[in-house]
């Protein structure tokens, strides 16, 4: 079993003219909390893509667990895209029995420990949720997979600060569980999510600009979110 939760070598993807990853080499261990962080356009969501099979780099090598991303990683790999939305006729209970049904590595009886942590009333349909529930109804199905490997892009951005609480607080009851994923984590959100980090990797322009120990980081170059700005400005 590979040590590396994802590794990339020399990877690049276009859209068009616009290159979205450019040369990207990166390694990152197994059982880290990693903040994949950057500024709007930097490539955060495409190197998800990437590593969930979603999209081919034109070059370049990706592993995920030790194996080329496609059907076989994607079931170690809980991933929740951003903007992810729900079916609006189904409740959260009928979701729940829709992952139990098709989501590999889904256990039913955290799903529930899971919804009630989040304050998810389970009879609710997610058409009349608010943008913060269907945030927490979407995030509880992935923490809900016993998998190896969670990526969670934006799982904060544009709801409630209340929500994000409750978000923040799932996901470290997950960690704190003894079969402890490797969690890539995408976010804007410092202030609340800087915590829960203990790996960061800083894009910019399609490129890794930094990345190591978050500890490690901040004694070189101060918070997350001074570094984030930095690279911004």
């Amino acid at each position: 079993m590979s040590e590396m939760a994802v590794s990339l070598h020399h990877v690049t993807k276009s859209y068009g003219r616009k290159q979205a990853l450019a040369d990207v080499s990166l390694a990152i261990p197994r059982g880290r909390v990693v903040g994949i962080l950057g500024p709007n356009g930097a490539g955060k969501s495409t190197l998800f893509r990437i590593l969930t099979g979603l999209v081919r780099p034109e070059a370049g090598e990706v592993r995920v667990l030790g194996e080329s991303p496609g059907w076989r990683t994607n079931r170690q790999v809980a991933y929740l895209p951003d903007r992810a939305r729900w079916y609006p006729d189904h409740t959260v209970a009928d979701a729940l029995r829709w992952a139990e049904t098709f989501l590999p590595g889904f256990h039913l009886d955290t799903a529930h420990r899971l919804a009630a942590l989040l304050r998810m009333d389970e009879h609710v349909r997610a058409g009349q949720m608010s943008r913060g529930q269907e945030a927490r109804l979407m995030l509880l199905m992935c923490l809900a997979r016993r998998v190896p490997l969670v990526v969670l892009d934006e799982p904060l951005a544009g709801i409630d600060a209340p929500s994000r609480a409750r978000i923040l607080e799932g996901i470290v009851s997950v960690l704190s569980e003894e079969e402890r994923p490797t969690v890539l984590l995408s976010t804007h959100e410092l202030y609340e999510a800087e915590p829960l980090l203990d790996y960061a990797v800083f894009l910019t322009g399609g490129r890794v600009v930094l990345a190591g120990d978050a500890e490690t980081l901040r004694r070189q170059h101060g918070s997350m979110r001074h570094i984030l700005e930095t690279l911004v400005t």
